[in-house]
């Protein structure tokens, strides 16, 4: 027998739980019937594996399943036998003691940061950015710091399963060639702040070139460009309202900061007489593809305005811990309709790794013991956020985020065979949430191509990556 969902968790409770289904985004046209192959058509690859886990709109798990692949394109998912009957493959990839699954969506980090990590541990939040990450950023952050903290983020969340990470820094061209080399899906935003950047010195000059870097990318397929105001409290409200204006012009992702703190929200009710949130509606920057990270000083009328406006949600509990700026209200968001994903945030001091599967575990506890009901959250809907319900919150879930015949060739396969999968949970999203390990994804597949095999890098060479990026940790300017 398959382990499968927990059967008392019935379709009544999970309406019960404010757990539904939601329906695809509208932002991205679905996958046209050409990418589609037919019976007796060869493919570039088939996966078998114990079992597909396909998080798709019946959340379909499949014993002794397959993914067919051609080109960047799933071309179809079913049993073994069903699929070797149809195709011909390329190259055939068996996985008898693991599962495949969607590739994990990082819905909000800082990945250049990686030469910053663990900078300023121990720090409130605002202490931490004012005094060390803004001045470190100010002394540091150049073109190549970009590009070489962007190829050590990336092979780390390759070999920890992320195939997608949404990120908002500095230098997006240098991020974006370092992304594309090592192969990774990236949502990235261009930093628009209130004083002078890294890159560039007021956030007039951020947009010029911003909208450079979104008609330059706008059509690749790794590469999805974005507009990232920094925070209400860092970039100017005619400056949130300009990105936002060229963010709905080419339909591209806004990425912000929202409601992160408690002196953000009081800051904003003391001055304006709002909330964050309404701070944002009154600007009208709520419509689009607006990505709200961390969110954690909502009231219920809060939640009400972003699910007026279908606003993403990216949930970062390691950071929102560690940082001590509090617990966001996941479970009410959810029950409201709101499309949360997880996120990991930067790695200076405010998480130090790129690892969904942690985030995944303390984001069902944190839900189950703040309320003191460990009903709430449980392990498959919280496995829903890091994979379909991170790219709803991205506008890009026609594209990614499931495994469906049409989609993004991006999967992963999780072992079964170490000593903490045996033996193996009934329930499978258990397994993965709660006794799963990154270090347990041993292939990872982006846009069709095989990008970690065995656990082994195959786009670039670790060592080099790994010595630059002591070298440039070595030369950094600190204090």
């Amino acid at each position: 027998m398959r382990p499968s969902f927990n059967s008392a968790l019935s379709a009544g409770m999970l309406l019960v739980l404010g757990w539904q289904h939601t329906p695809p985004s509208k932002n991205e046209e679905p996958p046209k019937r050409e990418y589609l192959s037919k019976s007796g058509d060869t493919v570039d690859w088939l996966i078998n594996a114990r079992y597909v886990v396909t998080m798709d709109e019946h959340h379909r798990i499949i014993e002794q399943g397959a993914v067919a692949i051609s080109g960047s394109r799933i071309v179809a998912v079913g049993s073994q036998k069903d699929l070797a009957a149809r195709f011909q493959a390329k190259h055939i990839l068996d996985k008898p003691e693991a599962l495949i699954a969607p590739g994990l969506i990082d819905t909000h980090t800082h990945a250049p940061m990686s030469l910053l990590r663990g900078l300023a541990e121990d720090k409130r939040l605002d202490d931490w950015l004012t005094n060390y990450i803004f001045p470190a950023e100010s002394k540091n952050v150049t073109a190549e710091f970009v590009r070489d903290g962007t190829r050590m983020a990336c092979i780390e969340m390759v070999l920890a399963g992320i195939t997608t990470y949404t990120d908002m820094y500095y230098f997006e061209d240098s991020e974006a060639e370092a992304a594309k080399e090592v192969g990774v899906r990236g949502v990235l935003g261009q930093t628009v702040i209130g004083f002078p950047a890294p890159d560039y010195r007021t956030w007039q000059e951020t947009l010029t070139h911003a909208e450079r870097f979104i008609q330059k990318y706008e059509k690749d397929e790794l590469i999805t460009p974005a507009l990232a105001p920094h925070a209400i409290y860092t970039t100017p409200d005619e400056a949130i309202v300009a990105a936002h204006t060229l963010a709905v012009k080419y339909d591209v992702p806004m990425l912000i900061h929202l409601a992160e703190i408690a002196r953000e929200r009081d800051d904003a009710l003391t001055k304006r007489n709002l909330t964050p949130v309404q701070v944002l509606e009154k600007l009208g920057v709520l419509d689009g593809r607006v990505l709200a990270a961390h969110a954690i000083y909502l009231d219920d009328h809060d939640i009400e305005i972003l699910r007026k406006y279908n606003t993403g949600i990216a949930h970062c509990p390691s950071s929102n811990t560690k940082m001590a700026a509090g617990i966001a209200r996941v479970t009410e968001m959810l029950r409201a309709g709101l499309n949360v994903g997880l996120g990991t945030d930067g790695f200076a001091g405010s998480n130090d790794t790129a690892d969904l599967f942690r985030e995944m575990d303390l984001a069902a506890k944190l839900q189950k013991v703040t309320r003191m009901d460990p009903t709430v959250l449980p392990a498959e809907q919280v496995f829903e956020m890091a994979t379909i319900g991170g790219a709803r919150a991205l506008g890009m879930d026609r594209q990614i985020g499931s495994l469906e015949e049409g989609k993004r060739a991006d999967l992963i396969a999780v072992t079964l065979a170490n000593a903490h999968d045996v033996p193996l949970a009934e329930n499978l999203y258990a397994q993965m949430v709660h006794a799963g390990q990154s270090a347990d994804v041993e292939d990872v597949f982006i846009n069709g191509r095989q990008i970690v095999a065995n656990r082994q890098m195959q786009t670039v060479d670790t060592q080099s990556v790994y010595r630059k990026a002591r070298e440039d940790r070595q030369k950094l300017a600190l204090k």
